[in-house]
């Protein structure tokens, strides 16, 4: 996003500062600040000073938190050293001490109550609301105002710059030391270096990816011609090398490398049952984006200028009298098509191999060259000439008209990420909402409806308890008209919308929407299972894809896929109508694990990750995995993408 791109500019490459500290909002019922250092675990790989250095300042900012007489301050709890590359998890890899706080909410500005035996702990390092060495001084209940979360946010940060102004010269030098002992680590151990081959399934994500890593501020350097390295792989001209003899030895580790997540002590209950990391147990960012990266044990040696700036992805047009193709594996190619039928050029689909095309392959006529042009420089997309007319073998691409179904109760995260990936490959959508899908008839304005990842009870408005959950509001304070569930109407209506030609796609958790509400044959093979038995909470895993179908035209045969604890995996019904079921995508048999954390990797193995299901005249397409998780898994948009256009 704009935001991240210019705070990334700021932290990594323009300023880089010595400390950064993070101010967010927890649950309502538990400590009233959270402080620095993280409990549990942390992640290798970062100069053990970063971590000495969050409990220096976190110890600074408590200590000031309690002179200033605020009760309810924790540190060194709840929240784990290993998250999410945020800026406050990955700024430690940036050799910067990079914190976060936590301050319990109020009803936005409004102040809360809260009666002293609703106080609880449970979280990781606070088992109970009661004193402790990290947690002194219990918040004793009462109103919560949004005075009482600004004042201890206020003094955490005028800590943090007491602490640093009154110690300068040794937070200055420990900054000039975390970084050559980094680049001494990364020199000395394995690997050396990483490759990015010049040829890529999909180049331009590679490119993308690159270009991310300039972003961090990451040294990389691109061969003027092809090399051979110790271990005799040889790479062509235009391949990328990043040495991890560079201070930023442990982002580039944690960004290109495999990664496990530790199962040890820290992350198991005393029943041996694991903890939930905070967020990903993985942000292995070459693998969300499908790219091949190679860890190479040796430093190569060669001609390899330092790049300077971000890689220009310019595309080209090949002059042709028979018309233009442009690549279906490529994400990139998605985006060109939507501009082209924004700008009412016809685009065909190529469905059999032939003739140097694949299927999932575009093609458009001649004659358009000035567009195609534009095109070109606008997305990177290259537009090869044809050698021939393609007469056979493939179709007319139609835009299909698309709902992306969006509720109230608190906002959907996912919907958000879903619709911001939509208009980054210029896909046109509408916002479908409660009251017009309970209204029906949604065939007359939709072909395509998506629900984003969310529990069946979210989408009907079955469930009970709170809405706004952690914020503490209850369902009876929502007006009527905010409470959101499409009911029973809304059920009908989207199972009259499928049954009548309509193409409902559901993501993550929302695929069980679909099985029980349009009765499905179909299974989830992970459903109630203990976490003992089963555990994987944000991890790649291997997979096949059947690129044949055309929901999975441009994908590689096998490759990788994000799965978040929660998702689905199916197992198909044996019925007397097996024929209307479609395995798109399914777990490897064996060795499943590639980054991450994976218990009982046997109750996925051979399994369904994405189905489609024909239902009446339409079709239902689950994808259980995270396809387009955050908008940063680039490996498997095209999933998504193949279930938009026809």
């Amino acid at each position: 996003m704009i935001e991240s791109q210019y705070m990334a500019k700021i932290l990594f490459t323009d300023w880089i500062p010595q400390a950064y500290l993070d101010h967010h909002h927890m649950g309502s019922y538990g400590a009233r600040i959270y402080v620095p250092p993280y409990a549990e675990p942390i992640r290798p790989y970062a100069d053990p000073l970063i971590w000495r250095e969050m409990s220096w300042y976190g110890a600074h900012i408590a200590y000031k938190e309690e002179e200033a007489g605020l009760s309810g301050v924790i540190n060194m709890a709840q929240y784990s050293g290993w998250g999410h590359f945020g800026f406050h998890w990955i700024t430690p890899f940036h050799n910067i001490a990079g914190m976060l706080t936590e301050s319990a909410s109020a009803k936005l500005a409004t102040p809360l109550y809260i009666h002293p035996d609703q106080l609880r702990g449970g979280a990781r390092g606070l088992p109970a609301y009661e004193a402790q060495t990290t947690f002194p001084d219990p918040w004793p209940g009462g109103w919560w105002r949004l005075r009482d979360i600004v004042e201890r946010q206020k003094l955490s940060a005028w800590a943090l710059l007491d602490l640093a102004a009154r110690n300068k010269e040794t937070v200055l030098w420990n900054a000039y030391l975390k970084a050559k002992r980094q680049t001494e680590r990364g020199a000395q151990g394995k690997p050396a270096a990483y490759a990015i081959p010049a040829a890529q399934h999909d180049p331009l994500t590679a490119v993308k990816l690159v270009n991310k890593l300039l972003v961090q501020g990451i040294e990389i350097r691109q061969a003027s011609k092809g090399f051979t390295t110790a271990d005799s792989m040889t790479y062509p001209a235009g391949s990328y090398v990043i040495s991890l003899a560079q201070p930023k030895m442990g982002l580039i580790r944690y960004l290109l490398g495999r990664t496990f997540y530790p199962d040890n002590d820290w992350t198991r209950a005393k029943d041996g049952s694991p903890t939930r990391p905070y967020d990903m147990a993985t942000d292995t960012m070459a693998e969300f984006m499908g790219v091949r990266v190679d860890p190479l044990d040796d430093a190569v040696k060669g001609d390899f200028p330092k790049l300077t700036g971000p890689v220009p992805a310019v595309g080209k047009v090949v002059p042709g009298t028979f018309g233009y193709s442009f690549d279906g594996r490529m994400n990139d190619s998605f985006k060109a098509a939507n501009v082209l039928l924004d700008k009412g050029l016809a685009i065909r689909r190529v469905d059999r191999a032939g003739d140097g095309l694949r299927p999932g392959d575009f093609l458009v006529a001649a004659g358009s060259e000035a567009i195609l042009t534009d095109v070109a420089r606008l997305t990177g997309v290259d537009f090869t000439a044809l050698e021939g007319e393609v007469k056979q073998g493939n179709h007319e691409v139609k835009r299909l008209r698309l709902g992306m179904y969006q509720r109230y109760g608190g906002g959907n995260m996912d919907e958000g990420w879903t619709r911001w990936l939509l208009e980054q490959f210029a896909f046109p959508y509408t916002t479908l909402m409660d009251a017009e899908i309970k209204k029906g008839g949604l065939n007359g304005k939709y072909d395509v409806i998506i629900l984003p990842d969310d529990t069946m009870a979210m989408i009907t408005g079955e469930r009970a308890g709170v809405s706004g959950g952690e914020r503490g509001r209850p369902v009876d304070s929502t007006p009527p008209e905010y409470r959101s569930g499409i009911g029973n109407e809304g059920v009908a209506a989207l199972k009259a919308f499928v049954e009548k030609g309509g193409t409902l796609v559901t993501l993550g958790q929302a695929c069980g929407f679909a099985i029980e509400k349009l009765g499905l044959s179909v299974r989830n093979v992970v459903a109630n299972i203990s976490s003992k038995e089963f555990w994987c909470p944000g991890s790649t895993l291997r997979v096949k894809f059947d690129n044949a179908n055309p929901f999975a035209y441009g994908m590689p045969a096998e490759g990788l896929v994000v799965y978040l604890s929660g998702n689905p995996a199916f197992e198909i019904i044996p019925t007397g109508y097996n024929e209307r079921y479609e395995t798109i995508v399914l777990y490897a048999d064996r060795d499943l694990l590639r980054s991450g954390w994976l218990i009982g990797e046997e109750n996925l193995a051979k399994k369904a990750g994405m189905i489609a299901a024909k239902y009446g005249e339409g079709r239902a397409v689950l994808i259980g995995f995270r396809t387009q998780h955050r908008a940063q898994t680039h490996a498997t948009f095209k999933l998504l993408f193949n279930a938009l256009i026809r």
